[in-house]
């Protein structure tokens, strides 16, 4: 990690105007993931620095959120994991957590089910969101399924995104663990990238915000 792309704890305390008791009452929460506290000798001795981009935005989230959701409420929020174990299918679109369109193509292609798994749920939603967006055919969501269903529970755990590229019209998906380090040649077109945990965090909250 290049040194522009750390902030040092001070630094982050002020332009945040959070506490030092905060951010290490985050990190014991678990909301604040302890590998992002980087420990570097300085003039002074060990200093403490953490990637920046990814702890603004991740302190930004927790003030906005911080007053409607405890903090073990965030903390299931911020996880790679999930306490919710399945959802059946129109409990999911009774509480507009996904739509009839995202989930009958996920009928289409997997068949009916009683419930789905918390894995298949993200699936669904991020279908929807995609196919929603314009960003995505409805053949190309055939293809987010398949990939999703086949490759995320080996990757659940580990930050990764969802690419689409297509060259000469013709589209190809891939779950990667950095497409920062995914190069393609010229003639292919980036057309998404997608971080899931983002996603998540958006389903577990609209799963929370709509229980019974």
């Amino acid at each position: 990690m290049n040194e522009e792309d750390l902030i040092s704890k001070k630094e982050l305390l002020e332009l945040t105007g959070i506490s030092y008791g905060q951010l290490y009452r985050w990190k014991r929460k678990n909301l604040i993931p302890e590998e992002w506290f980087v420990r570097k000798s300085s003039f002074t001795g060990q200093e403490t620095f953490f990637p920046k981009d990814k702890i603004l935005q991740r302190i930004e989230r927790i003030k906005n959120m911080k007053d409607g959701l405890s903090l073990d409420e965030l903390a299931d929020v911020f996880s790679p994991s999930s306490n919710i174990q399945s959802l059946s299918p129109e409990n999911l679109v009774e509480r507009n957590i996904v739509t009839v369109l995202a989930m009958g193509l996920f009928e289409e292609e997997c068949g009916s089910q009683e419930t789905l798994s918390f894995n298949d749920i993200l699936t669904v939603y991020v279908l929807q969101k995609l196919l929603q967006s314009g960003e995505m055919t409805r053949e190309e969501g055939k293809m987010l399924i398949t990939v999703m269903r086949e490759h995320y529970g080996t990757l659940a755990a580990k930050p990764c995104e969802l690419v689409l590229i297509r060259k000469m019209g013709v589209p190809l998906l891939l779950l990667a663990e950095s497409a920062e380090q995914i190069y393609f040649d010229k003639d292919v077109k980036w057309i998404l990238r997608l971080p899931l945990a983002a996603s998540m965090e958006e389903l577990k909250l609209k799963i929370n915000e709509t229980e019974a």
